[in-house]
């Protein structure tokens, strides 16, 4: 029992990390869009900071992935599932971790594909920076990776316990809603 617990706050702590990885990124591109705007004052060239930028987006994006499902942040369809009988709900939660279980895995593989042949063929960005894109690409690959194991986490969870892992905080959301 506890190599479960380990597992399951190891688990916790990769979603977290992720996150907080995530969350970086943004400040990256709040500290590159600042020099850029210095060095544009000063008269000074910062070749690739649009690449820069674009590069930390995009890991910002993937890998906050799994942290925001954990949060309950993605879109799901709850009327449907709070419509439907309890155990036709748990068939539905099921076929959804599914299907995002098995597309993540696949998105994966073939991102893992993506980033070998980058690096084997010393593939580099069309940009002033000619920086080797396995780099910004691994970022990607890890945060998909992660919230394929995310996903497969809580497709898990849902077929041995009936219930998902995802908690919903309402500070998050909109007071429009």
């Amino acid at each position: 029992m506890t190599v479960l617990r380990g597992l399951r706050s190891g688990l916790d702590f990769l979603y977290l990390a992720a996150g907080v990885l995530a969350a970086l990124c943004l400040i990256a591109i709040l500290g590159l869009i600042v020099v850029q705007m210095l060095a544009r004052w000063t008269g000074e060239v910062f070749p690739g900071a649009p690449d820069y930028a674009g590069y930390a987006m995009a890991a910002a994006s993937f890998l906050a992935f799994a942290n925001a499902l954990n949060r309950g942040s993605h879109i799901r369809v709850s009327i449907l599932l709070n419509a439907v009988p309890e155990g036709f709900r748990r068939v539905l939660e099921i076929w959804c971790f599914g299907i995002g279980t098995a597309v993540m895995w696949y998105f994966t593989y073939y991102a893992y594909r993506f980033v070998y042949w980058s690096w084997k063929f010393n593939d580099v960005s069309q940009g002033q920076d000619r920086t080797p894109l396995w780099i910004p690409q691994s970022v990607m690959l890890f945060g998909g990776a992660v919230l394929a194991v995310a996903l497969t986490d809580h497709l898990i969870h849902v077929i041995f316990r009936g219930d998902h892992r995802i908690t919903r905080d309402l500070d998050d959301q909109s007071h429009a809603e």
